[in-house]
């Protein structure tokens, strides 16, 4: 089988949207003769980010060494830490070709978290990203402002998809049973997903946050009308999904947002800020709203046919996802 080594640095238990991405690819790569190896932070001594216990700071010694053992087909460089980094330098001065993604909107998030100038981490992103055979990012909106931002390699608009056979709820779900609209937020409980928006409005809807994160402890003091789940999977998630009247994604900095397809799929029309992501996914009133006052997206949602919501989103699947990823392969040499 023809070998894909994907570098990241992320660890393969971390639940996020990189991780889901080449987790859910992987089985159609196996039916067309691949196989996926990682490159990851448990090869080498890590600690948690400061600030950020999910993002893992690690020490790559000898990565050439660790990449030459694996003795891969086709390399791709998932993310831009520590791991991406070495690795990076390392494939350059041994003139390997390889590819790279752009998942996260990397600037906005350190400015957001850390107060560094987006100006500086662009400059850095562009260099790490200058020498990629192809740059695969999220969507044609995230294609387009890599070029404005003056990204010159080769960039790719990549899709994702959502698993509906592992995704299905349990139980029929019941809506409009409260006083109050069930609206429903899947993801990171962090300070760049701005959760601040959603969960202020816990007096006119009945919020439900799943997920974890720094933010947790303080949203949830803050905020004692929310509900905050934890992580949740399999059935009980799609139970919370279908039961959902809304689906609100308040982020400004994702590139792309899995978790919004998810919940269309399962009928729950999603209300977002007009950004990147959002934009590129959700069909204005048909499978969500989007609108600069969160408020009134959710309250647009409201009157959306969830069937027709379920319909649209069945051109997001993992095949199609896998497709891109495959014709954009670069062999190492």
């Amino acid at each position: 089988m023809k070998k894909i080594l994907i570098i990241t640095d992320n660890l393969q238990t971390q639940i996020n949207g990189v991780v889901t991405t080449f987790r859910s690819i992987e089985p159609y790569a196996i039916q067309d003769g691949y196989c996926i190896a990682y490159l990851d932070p448990s090869y080498f001594n890590y600690i948690n980010c400061p600030g950020y216990p999910e993002v893992k700071l690690a020490l790559p010694r000898n990565i050439g060494k660790c990449i030459t053992n694996i003795a891969p087909d086709y390399i791709h460089i998932a993310t831009e830490g520590p791991v991406g980094f070495a690795a990076r330098c390392w494939l350059d001065t041994k003139g390997y070709i390889y590819n790279t993604s752009y998942h996260t909107k990397f600037p906005e998030f350190l400015k957001q978290l850390y107060g560094i100038p987006e100006w500086l981490t662009y400059k850095y992103v562009r260099w790490f990203h200058k020498h990629s055979g192809k740059v695969l990012t999220t969507t044609e909106t995230m294609v387009r402002e890599l070029q404005s931002h003056g990204f010159k390699s080769n960039i790719v608009s990549w899709t994702r998809g959502v698993d509906r056979e592992k995704l299905t709820p349990s139980m029929r779900p019941l809506r409009g049973m409260g006083l109050k609209p069930r609206v429903l937020y899947v993801g990171r409980v962090s300070r760049e997903k701005n959760l601040e928006a959603l969960c202020k409005l816990e007096d006119k809807y009945y919020i439900q946050i799943v997920g974890d994160g720094p933010e947790l402890e303080r949203l949830r003091k803050r905020y004692p009308k929310a509900v905050f789940f934890g992580y949740r999977q399999g059935h009980e998630l799609a139970d919370l999904y279908a039961s959902a009247e809304v689906f609100a994604f308040p982020s400004k900095t994702d590139t792309f947002g899995i978790v919004i397809i998810e919940a269309m799929s399962l009928g729950t029309p999603v209300a977002a800020y007009p950004v990147p992501g959002p934009q590129d996914i959700i069909t204005q009133g048909v499978t969500g709203f989007m609108d600069a006052d969160l408020e009134t997206a959710i309250d647009r949602c409201l009157t959306l046919d969830r069937s027709k919501v379920e319909q649209h989103s069945k051109c997001w699947t993992w095949q199609a996802c896998w497709n891109i990823f495959k014709q954009n392969l670069v062999r190492i040499q």
